[in-house]
């Protein structure tokens, strides 16, 4: 009981009670934090906080220190892991809405323009285009718009190189 109230009362930082207390037990609690958050900042950090609690707040009675030392830590790292997840969940949620509102402008704008080029082409070479784009085999190609199998990769090459032009002039 006399290490309870020497623990109570104001206790100096170098104060032989505590001290002994903190070098029998960090190992222990570091080590089980590290089990809990995996890293060993962290876990350095909550052990720091729990003796910071049994300093400023002691248990009522010292029959299982060991156990309330666990109990707390074991507290403070669950409290951690689930502010972790709540600030990672916030920032991915943030990062989505301005990815999503950035590359919906993006895209918006590109197609635009990819339209505008694709409309200063001739049919057919839109048709073989948009047809690849599509996925298209080439029969199926050949078959749709009339070009010959064997021409529509030199076809359609001529059009995407005449589509880049269109493109490239208007950007």
């Amino acid at each position: 009981m006399a290490l309870k109230s020497r623990l109570k009362r104001t206790v100096a930082p170098d104060d032989f009670a505590f001290r002994e207390l903190f070098e029998a037990n960090y190992s222990m609690v570091f080590r089980h934090l590290i089990l809990i958050v995996g890293e060993q900042a962290t876990a350095e950090d909550i052990a720091q906080e729990t003796f910071i609690k049994l300093y400023e707040r002691p248990p009522e009675e010292f029959t299982n220190l060991s156990g309330w030392l666990i109990k707390v830590s074991t507290n403070l790292a669950y409290n951690y892991l689930r502010g972790e997840k709540s600030r990672k969940r916030r920032e991915m949620a943030d990062m989505s809405i301005t990815e999503i509102s950035a590359d919906d402008c993006f895209r918006a704008s590109e197609t635009g323009e990819v339209r505008d080029a694709l409309r200063r082409l001739d049919y057919r070479d839109r048709a073989l285009i948009v047809l690849k784009f599509y996925g298209f085999s080439y029969g199926e190609i050949a078959e749709m718009t009339g070009v010959k199998k064997s021409s529509v990769g030199k076809v359609l090459a001529r059009a995407l190189e005449k589509f880049k032009q269109a493109y490239e002039r208007k950007s």
